[in-house]
């Protein structure tokens, strides 16, 4: 079944249950950008445990600074990406609507002190990256499923349960894997 949906910033990539690349596996793809040279998106379901305050010191201050870092993608994983909904500030760029990426932790001292507890957020090391035509190829391949991207979805409180609703979404075929372990060698 082909998409509909053309391949463009916003839109949602859907890691099918075939994709078995441990970077990606039952994942979700926010693209952030895409063009004639390739593309970039942020893995929106993958929270590790550890606070911004441990990852930026320089932070603690700050009223976010507890919140969690997720890992974004294997590439340049020491970079930190900030994902938030509101308004544009500082070196962001728009994703969607208005929800806005920067890297600029100048850009969140602003939004800390505009917004603190209330805004919509999300801390990113690393990001997941592909050249000109790779994804496009990894969609034709049947790796990944093009859905318009959701604020909701990027900012579930429960990003564990991001990846099986979304792939209960695409119909009866794929409901089977809403349940599938992370390793398929356990299934």
């Amino acid at each position: 079944m082909e998409s509909d949906f053309i391949l463009q910033k916003g839109m949602m990539l859907i890691a099918m249950p075939t994709l078995l690349d441990p970077n990606f596996r039952q994942t979700v793809v926010l693209l952030c950008e895409h063009g004639p040279e390739g593309a970039m998106g942020l893995v929106v379901n993958r929270p590790t445990t550890v606070p911004l305050s441990t990852v930026v010191p320089s932070v603690v201050k700050l009223a976010r600074s507890e919140d969690p870092v997720y890992v974004g993608g294997p590439v340049q994983t020491n970079a930190m990406m900030i994902l938030y909904e509101g308004e544009p500030i500082g070196n962001s760029h728009p994703v969607m609507s208005d929800l806005h990426l920067t890297g600029d932790l100048e850009d969140l001292e602003k939004l800390d002190r505009g917004l603190g507890r209330d805004l919509r957020i999300k801390f990113y090391l690393g990001y997941a990256g592909w050249s000109a035509g790779q994804l496009e190829m990894e969609i034709r391949a049947g790796g990944w499923k093009l859905v318009p991207g959701d604020p909701g979805v990027v900012f579930q409180e429960d990003p564990v349960r991001v990846w099986p609703k979304l792939i209960q979404s695409l119909g009866e075929p794929w409901t089977v894997y809403r349940d599938m372990p992370p390793d398929p060698r356990l299934n």
